[in-house]
């Protein structure tokens, strides 16, 4: 897997040219984020942990690097995401075992940044 940093860097370019092409949908999908995971009954970081366990089953090393990141910058635990990670290898078997360390590896990446700042 590439690192966090080659991940998002590999991204950048292109989404900035579909924001230019599309930027009503992506302001929108911008406010359903925000929206969508702000504190309320659940903490923004357990809801940062239910979309990485969804980045996981999704296979998509954008939204794991976005998630792990932003359970990081929530105050998630490296043991809260390795719990948070055998969820998702308990619903996906195989695959789970191999996108769980990656989205791991992007937490421990995320955290040492955190830490770092």
């Amino acid at each position: 897997m590439e690192s966090m940093d080659e991940i998002r860097e590999e991204l950048r370019q292109p989404a900035l040219e579909l924001r230019a092409l599309i930027p009503e949908v992506m302001k929108g999908y911008a406010e359903t984020a925000r929206a969508a995971m702000t504190e309320g009954e659940l903490t923004s970081a357990t809801k940062e942990l239910l979309a990485l366990v969804i980045a996981i089953t999704r296979e998509c090393d954008g939204c794991i690097v976005a998630h792990a990141r932003g359970a990081a910058r929530q105050g998630a635990t490296r043991q809260q995401v390795g719990e948070a990670i055998g969820v998702a290898i308990l619903m996906n078997g195989g695959p789970g075992t191999v996108w769980g360390p990656r989205a791991l590896r992007a937490f421990d990446e995320a955290l040492a940044e955190r830490n770092s700042s």
